[in-house]
């Protein structure tokens, strides 16, 4: 059981934990699938939303690797950018969605004197675009994200960051790299369930959430 009264850092992952990014991301990705199919790099299809979700948390690295390892270097970082670009298109046209409650959760545990830390696996654009629509600097007093980190894996940055504030921490998010993250580095771990986490990806969380509002109740 997590020792909530002992808390007093809290590292938030961003997409699928406190914004709804699959609205987002999800175009992206298949304008630059669609594309390799075009070129003859990979067979048509017509991809799911919930099998495009699986990519949300990784850094575009760990993505193209995974995801199509044979394809070359300068193809992985030209789909990447078409994606960036797709992304952008879609926060200028319709508003990033953040799950119903996440500002007034961090709002209620900003009041609290939590110390409250973004870290998550995206591009630098990205975390400055909503940080200036959602006012996030008035939340964290900290937004990491991996492109400062040349996309090093999560619990690497973790590892970096972590010193830079006071024990005990818990780690939020939805997937296996901020489970891994807490779990490397002796950080207690929350699952949030309503995100974007296949099967038994949360298993290893010290806690699982339905929802971001419940941590008011245990925080």
């Amino acid at each position: 059981m997590i020792p909530f009264k002992s808390i007093k850092t809290i590292f938030f992952d961003y997409d699928g934990t406190l914004h709804d990014s699959l609205r987002l991301y999800a175009p992206g990705f298949r304008k630059a699938y669609d594309f390799l199919a075009e070129q003859g790099l990979a067979d048509a299809k017509n991809w799911s939303d919930k099998e495009i979700s699986y990519w949300l948390g990784f850094n575009p690295k760990d993505m193209w690797e995974n995801f199509m390892p044979s394809l070359s270097t300068e193809l992985r970082e030209k789909c990447s950018e078409m994606i960036g670009q797709e992304m952008e298109k879609q926060m200028q046209e319709t508003k990033p969605f953040l799950y119903e409650g996440a500002l007034e959760t961090l709002e209620f545990l900003k009041d609290k004197s939590y110390h409250l830390i973004f870290i998550s696996n995206c591009k630098t654009y990205y975390k400055d675009t909503h940080t200036k629509l959602f006012c996030l600097d008035k939340y964290f007093e900290s937004l990491v994200c991996s492109d400062e980190y040349h996309f090093i894996p999560k619990y690497e940055i973790l590892h970096l960051i972590k010193d830079k504030y006071p024990e005990n921490m818990v780690i939020v998010g939805d997937r296996k790299q901020d489970i891994e993250a807490g779990k490397k580095n002796n950080i207690y771990t929350i699952g949030c369930t309503y995100g974007f986490a296949m099967e038994g990806e949360l298993a290893d969380a010290d806690m699982l959430i339905d929802d971001i509002r419940e941590l008011i109740k245990y925080l």
